[in-house]
């Protein structure tokens, strides 16, 4: 599938533009930055074309509500869980790349408005100083943790996987302590770490590049032994081979798991993170050794993509959550509203997070639809 003018690029990475001498944004950067924001924020003082879901007596189930994309304006990247507690927490990639930020909300539409904390900052120097990407935050074993990928402030573009750890049961409280990087192994352009159990194993999953592959990066799985250690090997699931794998850049990354209907499904972003960012759909049995290849099929076309009638480009970097009514899945993503992008995608701040219903074909594999049009989004993403 490779082309002759396709070659890899010297970072091993599609987001990565040549080198920059300071880990800091450039002064146009910085420009571009502040009047994106300033029109999120302008934006954000409209009124909500969808309202959150009504409280329900206790006990019973609220029913899902309608959603209103963009949910989160100037967040990449997202991750959204509800937790026991009754919150969604939700965190994604801020577009300074330089802290973790936390919002929390009884309902998905509340997550839009809700008030926004930094739990934890970028160092001004050494591990962690730089490009500060896709955290997630997991319960583990009565105790929060925080995957992200981040570089030292002098050498931007080492990007490796990071934890962080708070025992308090309120992630807004506590403290955050740096549990470390995780070791992989290979010491390369690793990121996008998610965690996830099957039969009684965790797991985690990321995006890494291999050394002497002709790629950017990978999807990789192993187990743990802790949740910031890997134990025995790690498997490759997900390589990029399809042409719509290939375009600007060979990448496979962003992986997230929702297991359903006797089957692990794991979706991944491919391609380079502008109109062409895409995902792909890897497929196991439930029943299956999950660390063994074969167990894994992998879909031949992409499940989620531009669309130019709902004008929404570079769907991608996804995970799953449940609506209120505690049945209705949910599938998060980011996108942007224009194809068109002026300079690097990555100093383009206005990746959304955008939410909609997943649906389920009669085969009980995941039904995407389309990413559905700016305003309230409706059953699911069909597009109409």
């Amino acid at each position: 599938m490779s082309r002759a003018d396709d070659l890899p690029h010297p970072h091993p990475h599609p987001h990565l533009p040549e080198p920059s001498p300071a880990p800091s944004p450039t002064p146009a950067r910085r420009l571009l930055l502040k009047s994106a924001l300033a029109a999120g924020a302008l934006a954000a003082t409209t009124p909500a074309v969808a309202h959150a879901a009504p409280s329900a007596p206790a006990g019973r189930p609220v029913a899902a509500a309608p959603y209103a994309n963009p949910l989160v304006r100037h967040r990449a990247d997202p991750h959204i869980t509800r937790h026991t507690d009754g919150f969604y927490y939700f965190t994604a990639t801020a577009p300074e790349y330089d802290r973790i930020i936390l919002r929390r909300s009884r309902t998905l539409a509340g997550l839009g408005n809700a008030a926004e904390s930094v739990i934890w900052r970028a160092h001004p120097t050494g591990d962690m100083g730089a490009h500060i990407w896709a955290p997630e935050m997991h319960r583990v074993a009565g105790k929060w943790y925080v995957y992200f990928a981040a570089a030292p402030a002098e050498d931007v573009w080492a990007i490796r996987i990071w934890v962080l750890e708070n025992a308090h049961p309120n992630p807004f409280r506590g403290t955050w302590v740096e549990r470390g990087r995780i070791r992989t192994a290979w010491e390369t352009f690793s990121l996008d770490a998610t965690t996830f159990t099957h039969r009684g194993t965790r797991y985690l999953s990321w995006a890494q590049h291999e050394p002497g592959m002709d790629n950017n990066t990978a999807i990789w799985l192993s187990e743990m032994s802790d949740p910031w250690t890997l134990t025995g090997p790690q498997v490759r699931l997900s390589t990029p081979e399809y042409a719509w794998e290939r375009i600007g850049y060979k990448v496979n990354e962003g992986p997230y798991v929702i297991q359903r209907n006797g089957r692990v499904f794991m979706t991944y972003s491919a391609s380079a993170t502008d109109a062409n960012y895409c995902m792909g759909l890897l497929t196991a049995p439930d029943d299956s050794d999950l660390m063994d290849t074969a167990s894994w099929s992998k879909s031949p076309v992409p499940v989620f993509t531009s669309n130019d009638t709902t004008r929404q480009y570079g769907p991608g970097h996804s995970c799953f959550t449940v609506a209120e009514d505690g049945r209705t899945d949910v599938l998060v993503y980011h996108a942007r509203q224009y194809k068109e992008i002026d300079g690097d995608p990555l100093d383009d701040p206005n990746r959304h997070t955008r939410v909609q219903v997943l649906g389920w074909k009669p085969d009980g594999t995941p039904d995407f639809g389309v990413p559905v049009a700016d305003g309230t989004a409706a059953a699911r993403g069909t597009g109409v």
